[in-house]
């Protein structure tokens, strides 16, 4: 049984930091590429980074560049998102994402948000 299980979301102040976590299970985790994506209320959902199966290959979404770390352990079959110098327009839920080119998994979803 394939799951997704996110983590690390909650409330924080503008300019704090947070640390989302995706365990994953039921599949070949290091076989799969990782993703971050996060959907606001009223708004399309959106990729915020992604990383090669072996983590050899990182990308970033423009809304969160250079605020935003994505990381993995294989060996822990988890993934990681590092989030500093949040705004309050961070504020979403944030989903990750397992993909090959024949499969395709998603989490039920982490709530961030960003207020003071």
């Amino acid at each position: 049984q394939v799951q997704l299980v996110e983590s690390g979301g909650g409330l924080v102040q503008p300019g704090g930091s947070l640390r989302l976590s995706c365990r994953a299970s039921g599949f070949t985790f290091s076989s799969y590429a990782m993703s971050w994506y996060r959907q606001a209320p009223g708004k399309e959902r959106e990729l915020v980074a992604s990383i090669s199966s072996a983590g050899g290959s990182t990308s970033y979404g423009d809304s969160m560049k250079g605020r935003v770390t994505i990381s993995r352990d294989n060996a822990k079959n988890t993934v990681y998102l590092q989030m500093n110098s949040l705004k309050s327009e961070d504020t979403a839920v944030y989903y990750c994402r397992a993909r090959t080119i024949r499969y395709n998994y998603w989490g039920q979803g982490t709530q961030v948000t960003v207020s003071s």
